[in-house]
């Protein structure tokens, strides 16, 4: 449940220094992003330690490049459809980058971020479908102008970078539980 805070009451905290004040922006877009660090590797803490600029270069080859990226996400869902918050909702979280919604430029600035722990190309586990439907039902509670047509991949909005959250998502499924 969300409370008056803006966090997630069932998710684990861990905050990121990496988020903008909203500037009176008001929520009306939720994007679904996939992440794995190394990519193709799971249950690891690399993604969080990237979303509190704690990865280590020295660690993982790939890492050496993406290690100095200030960014994150508000919500992460791992494979097991654990939740954990990395800002409060309302503040901008960075995770849509360079993007573009229905005319409308920086989705941050209106925008929830969910990350999935996984690949264009790896299936999604039931639990984070689950997970995310839950949570997703209470972020459109909260913020009414979050629709079904206002629910969108991080390829809709970044469509010349961004292939997330992948032919992998079952966006018919998702999209039909939410009721």
């Amino acid at each position: 449940m969300i409370n008056d805070s803006f966090y997630l009451e069932k998710a684990n905290l861990c905050l990121s220094p990496n988020y903008s004040e909203r500037e009176d922006n008001e929520i009306s877009l939720l994007v679904i992003h996939n992440i794995s660090l190394p990519p193709g590797e799971f249950g690891s803490d690399n993604i969080e330690k990237l979303f509190t600029n704690q990865l280590d270069p020295k660690e993982h080859p790939y890492f050496e490049a993406i290690h100095q990226l200030k960014v994150s996400s508000h919500l992460l869902i791992d494979r097991a459809g654990l939740i954990t918050q990395f800002v409060p909702f309302d503040m901008a979280a960075w995770h849509a980058g360079i993007s573009n919604f229905k005319g409308d430029d920086n989705c941050n600035r209106f925008s929830v971020g969910i990350e999935l722990e996984g690949t264009d190309d790896t299936e999604y586990t039931d639990e984070q479908y689950h997970s995310l439907v839950e949570v997703t039902k209470e972020l459109m509670l909260k913020f009414p102008k979050i629709k079904k047509e206002n629910i969108v991949g991080h390829s809709d909005i970044a469509p010349e970078r961004k292939t997330d959250p992948g032919k992998s998502f079952d966006w018919g499924f998702f999209l039909s539980s939410l009721g």
